[in-house]
C-alpha cells in the first residue's frame, strides 16, 4: 500500500491511542499470572496481537474485545504445538524468549517476518543460558529463528542492553524463576522503557532490587497475581502529532497524554520546545502550534522512536540540528538512521550520517520525490509529516507497515485536517 500525503493545514483536537508499550507488557504479565486480569483501552495493532497470539500458544486464554480479559497460567506454561510467530513485533520476541525459559521441559520455537530475522536477540540467549536455560540462534547468528528449552532456574547474568527489550525480558521472568536471579548491566540503552517495566513489578508486588540501574537482584520463587489496567496514552504516536503541530500551519490539541507516566518519548514536548515549538502542557491535554523553529542538540538514546519524526522536524527548523548517541536506531525495523538519511536526502534535505545520529542542515528548500517506507511503521509516519509540509506533496510505499502500531493513523490525521490518502 502507499501513503499519498498532501499539504496540509492542521486544526482540532485528536485523542492519541494506547500505548504499544504497555499494551504487550500488560499481555505478557497477564498471560503469566494466576487468575484473570483485564486491560482496559489495550492498543488493537499488529504488533500487539503478535503478542496475544504467542502467550495464547504458551497457554494463557485470552479475550479480545473493548476490554481485554486474560485468564492467566500461574507461570505454568504450555508447550506450543507450533511456531510462535511473532510476525514484525521485536518486544513480543524478547518478552516470549523470556517466557519460553519458563517451561520445565519441551521445546519452543520462535520465528518472525523477514526484518524480525535481522534483529539481534543473542545477548538475552546468553543470559537465559546463564540462568539455567538452554537457548539458542537456529541457524548460530543470533538472531531468528530462536530455539528455547527450559529451565530457567535463576543464578548470575550480565547483560548488555543494547536494547532495553532485553533486560526487561528478564526481569518479567526471572521473578518466577526456582532460585534468586542476580542481573549485572554493563551498557543500558532506553532507561525509560526499563522503569516501565519496573512499575509493573511495583504495582504487582515482586521483590526485587534495584542498585542504579547497574545491577539488579530479583528474588526467586515469587508469582503475579491477576489484576486490572488501563493503558495510557501513547507518546511514541503522539510524537507525530506533535512535530505536525510544530511544523505545520494551524494549532492542533492532543488528548489523553498522562505526564507522569514513565514512558520516554514524552521528553519530545521538551525537545520541540528547546527547538522554539509553542506548546502548552495542560492536564489530560497538549496544545501545539506551528512555530518558527532553529536547530539544537539533541540526545535520543532514551528515545530512539523520535528519530525519525525528530529528523523531519530539523528539516524544517533554521539551522543545525544534532540528533546524537542513538546508535541502538540502527537495531530497530530498519537502520533507521540510514533510510532516514536516504530519503530526506531525496527531498532535497541536506543530512550527513553520524555512526551514533543524524546532522541536519535546515531551512533547506524540498522538493516531491517518491519515496520508500521500507516497511518501518515510525519511518512511514515520519516521511508523511514531510509530505504534508510541500506543494506537491510525496508518495510513500509499504504504508501498510504502519498498521504495526498505529491502524487509524491516517484517518486521525484527516481527521484534523491531514491530507493523507491511502492507495492500493
Amino acid at each position: 500500500m502507499k501513503l499519498k500525503a498532501e499539504k496540509s493545514v492542521l486544526n482540532g483536537r485528536v485523542a492519541i491511542p494506547g500505548s504499544k508499550s504497555h499494551t504487550i507488557r500488560c499481555v505478557a504479565l497477564a498471560s503469566l499470572a494466576e487468575k484473570t486480569s483485564e486491560i482496559i483501552a489495550p492498543l488493537d495493532s499488529a504488533d500487539t496481537q503478535a503478542a496475544v497470539r504467542a502467550y495464547r500458544q504458551l497457554g494463557a486464554q485470552i479475550e479480545c474485545g473493548p476490554t481485554w480479559k486474560i485468564t492467566g497460567t500461574g507461570g505454568r506454561l504450555s508447550v506450543p504445538k507450533e511456531v510462535i510467530d511473532v510476525a514484525n513485533s521485536g518486544t513480543t520476541m524478547r518478552f516470549a524468549i523470556g517466557s519460553s525459559s519458563l517451561l520445565d521441559q519441551g521445546t519452543v520455537v520462535l520465528d518472525g517476518d523477514e526484518q524480525i530475522r535481522t534483529r539481534p536477540q543473542g545477548a538475552l540467549l546468553t543470559c537465559l543460558n546463564d540462568l539455567g536455560a538452554k537457548a539458542s540462534s537456529k541457524n548460530n547468528n543470533g538472531k531468528a529463528p530462536i530455539v528455547v528449552q527450559g529451565k530457567l532456574v535463576g543464578g548470575e547474568t550480565t547483560v548488555e542492553a543494547v536494547t532495553s527489550q532485553y533486560l526487561s525480558s528478564l526481569l518479567v521472568n526471572t521473578p518466577l524463576a526456582e532460585a534468586d536471579t542476580i542481573i549485572n548491566v554493563s551498557k543500558l540503552n532506553e532507561v525509560p522503557y526499563v522503569q516501565i517495566t519496573l512499575d509493573y513489578l511495583d504495582e504487582l508486588g515482586i521483590k526485587y532490587e534495584n542498585d542504579r540501574m547497574r545491577r539488579f537482584a530479583v528474588r526467586g520463587g515469587q508469582c503475579y497475581q491477576g489484576f486490572s489496567k488501563r493503558v495510557p496514552a501513547d507518546f511514541s504516536s503522539a510524537t507525530f502529532f506533535l512535530c505536525a503541530g510544530a511544523i505545520l500551519p494551524g494549532e492542533i490539541v492532543l488528548e489523553g497524554l498522562d505526564f507522569n507516566d514513565t514512558q520516554g518519548d514524552k521528553a519530545v514536548v521538551e525537545m520541540l520546545s528547546a527547538m522554539g515549538a509553542a506548546i502548552a502542557v495542560e492536564p489530560n491535554q497538549v496544545l501545539v502550534r506551528n512555530s518558527e523553529l532553529h536547530g539544537v542538540e539533541l540526545d535520543l538514546n532514551a528515545t530512539p522512536d523520535a528519530l525519525p519524526a525528530m529528523a523531519v522536524t530539523a528539516c524544517f527548523a533554521e539551522g543545525t540540528t544534532r540528533l546524537v548517541n542513538v546508535a541502538q536506531a540502527r537495531l530497530k525495523e530498519t537502520d533507521r538512521i540510514a533510510v532516514m538519511t536516504q530519503e530526506l536526502r531525496k527531498l532535497g534535505a541536506k543530512v550527513e550520517e553520524l555512526e551514533d545520529g543524524m546532522v541536519i542542515e535546515g531551512g533547506q528548500e524540498l522538493h516531491s520525490a517518491a519515496l520508500h517506507g521500507h516497511s518501518d511503521h515510525r519511518v512511514v509516519m515520519a516521511l508523511s509529516l514531510a509530505g504534508m509540509m510541500l506543494k506537491d506533496g510525496c508518495v510513500i510505499d509499504t504504508a501498510e507497515s504502519v498498521a504495526v502500531t498505529f491502524p487509524n493513523y491516517a484517518m486521525l490525521m484527516n481527521s484534523i485536517g491531514g491530507r493523507l490518502t491511502e492507495m492500493g
